[in-house]
């Protein structure tokens, strides 16, 4: 099973069609995912190892507006692993339905901050993603 996160949807996510604004879509998708790595138990020490995920690349498929008042669940888990990188899924529904909202794949490089550049994914982080990956099948 994913991990789910849920976000109300808020007046100061609207746009001026009534609608959440494309753009709050990446906040509600990171959200996810920190809460995804959080309750992983995985953050503390990653935060502490000098890496850090660097999005190389978004893309969301948008399938009905969010409006005020509504709930959405965001189910995050990984679809794949490679050498340096890997690759989130992300589903936003509708709370309590099958309704999509959306729906983005995220890609990300391991990066060292101290050395300034992508490395191996390797050890106990992609333990991790693994762990998360096996959970989200």
């Amino acid at each position: 099973m994913a991990h789910e996160t849920r976000i109300k949807v808020r007046g100061y996510h609207l746009d001026l069609f009534g609608h959440v604004n494309n753009a709050r879509y990446l906040e509600f998708l990171e959200e996810a995912r920190w809460n995804c790595f959080e309750d992983s138990g995985a953050l503390p020490q990653f935060l502490q190892s000098g890496l850090g995920l660097a999005v190389v690349n978004i893309n969301i498929d948008y399938a009905r507006p969010a409006t005020m008042g509504e709930t959405l669940v965001i189910e995050t888990g990984v679809k794949s692993i490679g050498n340096r990188s890997a690759v989130i899924h992300q589903r936003v529904l509708l709370d309590g339905s099958d309704t999509l909202i959306a729906q983005a794949d995220v890609t990300f490089v391991v990066f060292d901050t101290r050395a300034n550049k992508a490395v191996v994914l390797e050890g106990p982080l992609k333990e991790a993603m693994e762990l998360i990956q096996a959970k989200s099948a």
